[in-house]
């Protein structure tokens, strides 16, 4: 099967000035790029490690409804912290967004620059 390999984007969807889409959509197969704490033009958005965690949600949240899907319908995260002091509290607040049976993931720290405390991607099913 061929299916056209789709982009899915609205003007509420956020951007980046780096060359990558927000999204990609094959079938009903959604692939959603990093979404870290930037605002809606792409410019990062600093403040605690909780702050940057909502907000990096907040833009997944956004992708995936542009996209035709939503958190209860992601097969699997990664999620990248720069200081794994703040595991136990990105644990916390990663279970206020995902719920039982949760997701596949992993988690790598270490490895972000020092302008973010956090950053998620994601594969999802569209529902749409």
């Amino acid at each position: 099967m061929n299916l056209p390999i789709e982009y899915p984007r609205t003007p509420q969807t956020p951007v980046s000035h780096l060359p990558f889409s927000p999204a990609v959509r094959y079938g009903d197969l959604i692939f959603v790029s990093g979404q870290a704490s930037v605002d809606r033009t792409g410019k990062i958005i600093s403040g605690t490690f909780e702050e940057e965690f909502r907000r990096s949600m907040e833009n997944l949240i956004q992708v995936l409804h542009d996209a035709g899907s939503d958190l209860s319908h992601v097969l699997s995260t990664r999620n990248y912290l720069r200081d794994p002091a703040h595991g136990a509290e990105y644990q916390r607040l990663y279970a206020e967004y995902f719920k039982h049976p949760y997701p596949a993931r992993t988690t790598i720290s270490m490895c972000l620059p020092p302008s973010l405390h956090y950053e998620i991607e994601c594969v999802a099913v569209r529902i749409a």
